[in-house]
């Protein structure tokens, strides 16, 4: 069979474009349903009544995406946005009906962030902002009509995550210090948080949710085993009372909780999917009269009325974008409340395989492996996507970046390299200090995986990513000039040395614990320019597409300026993007489908 698909090339437009309806929320109520919806090319609030169906939209963004929001109560929801991608997030709050519109958080330089509803049953939600101190966040509760702002807890250095109990009161938190990681407890509003269990890094333990007599900790931990798993924990005695939740195979560090019963229902993992493990009898029996509709689909529980009669449901697969669905768990009813791109044919769209390949140094290395239909899977033209973090995993399902490539006809695929979260200790562990070196190489072992089993072809490889992934694309024309065609690369970082000095100031207290997984910028100064491909662009001869944020905070412009810069003035071709209303990533419709249809031209002209 012939390389050349006969299957329809499918407009970039209608993988690009902003789903029909998304983020779907119950109001604390169940009456009424919130959703984001495109209105004039940016994602804005809408309002829907479940008794009369009627649409209200109830914001006005036109410079950016509305994505996260809440319910503070049945009247009035708080929402997020920053200002060109600058990550400093302030709150606005506006009624159901669009009317007493309120910003919350006026401060410059600051970055607020929603820490919890309080059940949305009252005028005001706890919050995070960085306003005392920008390397950290201190708690306030706010109130959302007038914007009155309290501290409930103040930050005593290196907090990063907080923990509300069931009656809405900050009583725990996870701490840095250093390389160590600590449990932060107290047993009042009115004492002081006092530490109970410290640990080091590489055997973390994080609180996750208080049980059910507001007494103990569920916590996730690594402390004595590989594979990180769910425990209760005993504060006053500081020890494991109970173990909740264990895989063998992969980290469990995800509870499923009920505010209305006050307990932990159940976990979630990811193997090479992601699955719910219910521990509540009654969620059980609820969970399995869904699976039965949605047959074939994965479920994610979205959001729920207070009492949890009502549910919003998420169902997808890889060839599926997703539906959501309104459930009555009292009538066991599901009614479908849109698909959110309804306009692309799953018939049309390409399946995305589980596979795993051996590293050379034996370490086994599990991803994805997306193939275009109607061809032939051999000899084909192959982008390699190593995803951003790199903390962090690619999952199965959906991924419309992928679908666009395999519909093109490129082979596509994901690598969980070594660094990836959720495979335990030791394969994280695995990766410290080798950015560029055994992360890298894990990349270049699933290339030639792919050549060796006849379906790549050796002459036709791109590689492409944001991020950390940006990073491995251009780390991958450096230090394997041969290896690729091409390269794409979407705000990486290229100077490791000023990825480390440009941290914004609330990363401050992961400053140690990134030097020992990346590396030091005094004690490794020569791995850390080994390892920097702005100091090795002599070696890069592929074509390099490069995109970059004016506005990012993370990888700031002049990482991308100073590679562009030198390829120009050595002839090597390098096209670039540049958006001077974005961050750490494209967000913008119009600048999206801009990059991609630029991208798809370079892979075309290279491959």
């Amino acid at each position: 069979m012939s390389n050349k698909s006969l299957i329809r090339k499918i407009p970039i437009e209608d993988f690009l474009r902003k789903p029909e309806k998304l983020f779907f929320k119950l109001s604390p109520n169940g009456n009424n349903i919130s959703f984001v919806k495109p209105y004039k090319k940016r994602l804005n609030l809408h309002i829907q009544s479940i008794k009369d169906k009627e649409e209200v939209r109830i914001t006005n963004s036109l410079d950016r995406n509305i994505s996260m929001y809440i319910w503070a109560n049945d009247n009035r929801i708080v929402y997020m946005k920053d200002k060109g991608g600058d990550e400093n997030y302030r709150l606005y709050a506006v009624d159901i009906n669009g009317e007493n519109f309120m910003e919350l958080t006026p401060f410059d330089g600051v970055r607020a962030e929603i820490l919890d509803g309080l059940r949305g049953i009252n005028e005001e939600i706890l919050i995070l902002l960085n306003k005392r101190d920008k390397r950290m966040f201190d708690v306030y509760s706010i109130n959302v009509y007038t914007g009155d702002l309290k501290m409930v807890a103040e930050n005593p250095g290196g907090v990063t995550e907080w923990v509300v109990d069931y009656n809405g009161e900050v009583r725990a938190a996870s701490c840095y210090d250093g390389t160590s990681t600590k449990i932060l407890y107290r047993e009042s509003v009115d004492e002081e948080f006092k530490l109970v269990l410290e640990s080091d890094f590489r055997e973390p333990i994080s609180p996750i949710c208080f049980s059910s007599d507001n007494k103990n900790l569920y916590v996730s931990s690594t402390i004595g085993r590989d594979k990180s798993a769910i425990y209760e924990f005993n504060p006053k005695t500081k020890e494991n009372i109970n173990l909740l939740f264990e895989h063998e195979d992969v980290d469990v560090t995800q509870v499923l909780k009920s505010d209305f019963y006050k307990k932990v229902v159940g976990v979630k993992y990811t193997t090479d999917k992601e699955y719910i493990h219910f521990i509540d009898q009654n969620r059980v029996r609820i969970h399995s009269k869904i699976q039965e509709k949605l047959k074939g689909l994965s479920i994610s529980y979205e959001n729920m009325s207070i009492d949890e009669s009502k549910m919003i449901i998420h169902a997808y697969s890889d060839i599926n974008s997703g539906a959501y669905y309104l459930y009555d768990v009292k009538c066991d009813v599901l009614i479908k409340l849109c698909d959110k791109r309804p306009w692309l044919n799953e018939d049309e769209l390409c399946e995305m395989k589980p596979i795993k390949f051996k590293a050379r140094d034996g370490f086994i290395i599990p991803g994805y492996l997306t193939l275009p239909k109607g061809v032939e899977p051999k000899n084909l033209p192959i982008v390699i996507n190593p995803h951003g973090g790199p903390w962090y995993r690619d999952i199965w399902g959906f991924n419309y970046v992928t679908q666009f490539l395999a519909n093109r006809g490129y082979g596509v695929l994901q690598i969980n390299f070594r660094g990836s979260t959720g495979y335990g200790r030791k394969f994280l562990e695995a990766s410290f200090k080798q950015w560029g070196k055994d992360m890298q190489n894990d990349i270049t072992d699933g290339v030639n995986w792919l050549i060796n089993e006849g379906v790549a072809d050796p002459k036709k490889i791109a590689i492409y990513g944001v991020s950390y992934g940006g990073y491995a694309a251009l780390a991958g024309v450096t230090f394997t000039p041969d290896l690729y065609a091409c390269a794409v690369d979407v705000v990486g970082p290229s100077n490791i040395f000023t990825l480390l000095q440009d941290m914004p100031p609330y990363w401050e207290a992961l400053r140690k614990m990134m030097y020992e997984k990346m590396g030091d910028p005094e004690e490794d100064k020569e791995l850390l320019r080994e390892v920097s491909p702005v100091f090795h662009v002599d070696k890069i001869k592929s074509p390099l597409f490069i995109v970059q944020g004016a506005n990012d905070p993370r990888v700031p412009q002049d990482q991308s300026d100073g590679v562009v810069e030198s390829l120009r003035n050595r002839g090597v071709e390098v096209k670039y993007l540049v958006k001077d209303n974005e961050g750490h990533g494209f967000s913008n419709e119009e600048n999206v489908i801009e990059m991609y249809k630029e991208m798809e031209k370079f892979l075309e002209e290279y491959l």
